[in-house]
């Protein structure tokens, strides 16, 4: 039996910029998906969704993850059991760390010897052939962890503050929102590109506070993305009532993380004030997460 786990990611800056090549920066949270496998007669996956065999409909990445590695090692069976810290299409990268977490336990089980840099470009792939559109950046930072640039992936310290998720529970489509900014930029281009690319601009001024551990200064700049977001039409009234309960609760900086328009939002905060902004998202309508930022990507728990 092989037990591992990947992290889930927020963006500190740059959502949507960063698909027109504009710099972004991502961080992963310690909220994490395990996954249990072990060598099987036949194949089950089991999750908090549903008990199945192959099936890609309730199980599509744990089921390409499995279609994928028989191309390296023989699968004749498996039983793998998922258990995940992140909601679904939140914006918080749980697609990815199923596939990176699935990736890894089965690279383990099986001996098929791939290295980090060929799990991560596996897990794109499969994101890619079950989603139909898909960044890189998830499943690259669910495996290697930590805070990364983009589009350059070079690495920053992690930030040594408090982070609070706050979940709106509304879902939202990713793809809808990326075609409804691209309509915008198409229709308005005078207008969108410059805000694009002040997105993209902040990830750049924000590289140098991370790096300083300026937590104050990253969150202005986090509120300001969150602006910039807000006239590009991919906030919503959900998210808006979190991120402004978490400034009034003295966190640092809010703004939503992912696509937007429903999914989850993020503070960060002074450790010591992050319970009093989690009960603020609470009051507002939301569900609260006390975490951290992590250096770890994918781990073999046992």
């Amino acid at each position: 039996m092989v037990l591992c786990s990947a992290p889930g990611k927020v963006y500190l800056f740059g959502e949507h910029a960063v698909v027109y090549g504009k710099a972004a920066i991502a961080c992963a949270v310690d909220l994490r998906t395990r996954v249990r496998a072990e060598v099987a007669s036949s194949f089950r996956i089991e999750s908090e969704i549903a008990v199945t065999g192959l099936d890609f409909e309730k199980h599509p990445y744990v089921s390409a993850v499995i279609e994928r590695l028989q191309e390296f090692v023989s699968i004749e069976g498996v039983s793998i059991k998922v258990d995940s810290d992140l909601p679904v299409g939140s914006g918080l990268g749980s697609s990815a760390a199923v596939t990176i977490a699935s990736l890894g336990a089965l690279n383990e089980l099986f001996g098929c010897k791939l290295e980090l840099e060929t799990l991560a470009k596996l897990g794109h792939e499969i994101e890619l052939r079950v989603q139909g559109a898909a960044s890189p950046t998830d499943t690259y930072v669910s495996t290697f962890g930590g805070v990364v640039t983009l589009p350059d992936r070079r690495k920053l310290p992690s930030p040594e503050c408090g982070i609070v998720i706050g979940d709106t529970g509304f879902f939202s489509s990713t793809k809808e929102l990326v075609t409804n900014v691209r309509l915008l930029k198409e229709r308005y281009p005078e207008l969108i590109e410059p805000l694009l690319s002040s997105i993209g601009n902040i990830s750049g001024l924000g590289e140098a506070f991370v790096r300083e551990k300026d937590y104050a200064s990253v969150g202005k700049l986090m509120d300001v993305n969150q602006g910039l977001l807000d006239a590009l039409g991919v906030s919503s009234l959900e998210l808006s009532k979190l991120i402004y309960a978490a400034r009034d609760s003295k966190a640092f900086g809010a703004k939503l993380t992912g696509a937007g328009g429903g999914g989850c939002m993020f503070a960060l905060t002074a450790p010591k004030n992050s319970r009093a902004v989690a009960e603020a998202l609470q009051k507002a309508g939301g569900k609260s997460i006390i975490t951290k930022a992590t250096g770890q990507g994918l781990k073999v728990e046992t």
